[in-house]
């Protein structure tokens, strides 16, 4: 338990998972390692639900980070196949965040939400004594739709085609160059081109793309643990073998830059934005046109098939013990 981010998967399967209150018959999923949402049956409808933390960083513009923070959000909602359509938000505010700095927060939040076609439900809001930035609250997505619509991450099937979008340290790098910008030994152009990855995280919007596209089996957003951790995940729910072609997975340009002069692996970092998605073979090629006419870099970098682990050009990639990005951010934060 002393490593920064997430719990792993031990503590989560000995003393999370098998301590979840009652026991209810309307639970058709619950919490499951790998799979960021859970699932009610509500009258035969599928009620996808999901929570995640809103960070808010002043240094990228408050609207600009309730934005960001609502797609975080609502993400692990768009990864099931069905849209996100509700959120509540319970934000606890640091002392020193002003009225203005609040409604242009809210703006951002409300705004993209509006654009995406979700309805705030419920919330609280208040400033509290001993809050800081980043981390200022949480929020629950949902999404209502049918069964059959239901993507999870663990569907792979072999035979699947393995699309990626954004390609890996899209987050990290946008988040760094911004917040740290002045720490680190690269050119000005180059850091103004990493600030923009920001606004490569559209994983709801490219969420809905694919799944319109083709026949999707499972769909994931790499985050903590990057795209190698995330398609360990889908490998592990799977039980099958995910490999991976180097050379044919999209890097936005500055990832590589930023990530050397931290001192991270692009691909074992947190990388919101980023989707994982196995299709059936033949809608391979509908699904990266559908995701590129949208704005958004994606290929076909690999294949399904029987056995199990995660192997880049043959070799195998394990998942981080824990995400590198974290005991980058403290270092970088804490140097004078």
């Amino acid at each position: 338990m002393s490593e920064l981010g997430k719990v792993d998967r031990s503590f989560f399967e000995s003393v999370l998972r098998p301590h979840l209150g009652a026991d209810r018959e309307d639970v058709a999923l619950g919490p499951t390692h790998g799979v960021d949402f859970g699932v009610l049956d509500v009258g035969g409808r599928a009620l996808v639900t999901a929570a995640d933390p809103v960070s808010i960083l002043p240094e990228l513009g408050f609207e600009r980070a309730g934005r960001l923070a609502v797609d975080i959000v609502l993400a692990d909602v768009a990864v099931s196949g069905i849209p996100p359509t509700h959120l509540a938000v319970s934000l606890s505010l640091p002392p020193a965040m002003t009225d203005e700095e609040l409604a242009a927060t809210w703006r951002g939040m409300a705004g993209h939400c509006e654009a995406l076609g979700v309805s705030v439900v419920t919330g609280h809001t208040a400033r509290y004594a001993g809050i800081d930035y980043s981390w200022v609250g949480g929020a629950t997505g949902f999404g209502v739709g049918s069964f059959d619509e239901l993507v999870r991450p663990d569907g792979a099937r072999p035979g699947d085609a393995l699309v990626v979008s954004t390609g890996p340290g899209a987050e990290v790098t946008g988040l760094f160059s911004t917040l740290f910008g002045d720490r680190l030994d690269l050119p000005p152009g180059t850091l103004e081109t990493a600030r923009e990855r920001l606004d490569d995280i559209e994983a709801v919007r490219d969420a809905r793309t694919a799944f319109e596209a083709g026949a999707v089996t499972a769909m994931h957003d790499a985050t903590e643990g990057g795209v190698v951790g995330g398609l360990n995940e889908m490998a592990a729910g799977a039980g099958v073998r995910l490999d991976v072609d180097r050379a044919a997975m999209p890097v936005a340009p500055g990832v590589e830059a930023v990530c050397d002069a931290v001192g991270v692996d692009p691909w074992r970092v947190t990388s919101c934005g980023t989707l994982l998605v196995t299709v059936e073979p033949g809608d391979a090629g509908a699904i990266v046109a559908a995701l590129e006419e949208a704005g958004t870099p994606a290929a076909v970098v690999g294949r399904v098939s029987e056995g199990e682990g995660v192997y880049v050009d043959g070799e195998r990639a394990e998942a981080p013990e824990a995400d590198p990005s974290w005991a980058a951010f403290a270092a970088l934060a804490g140097r004078e």
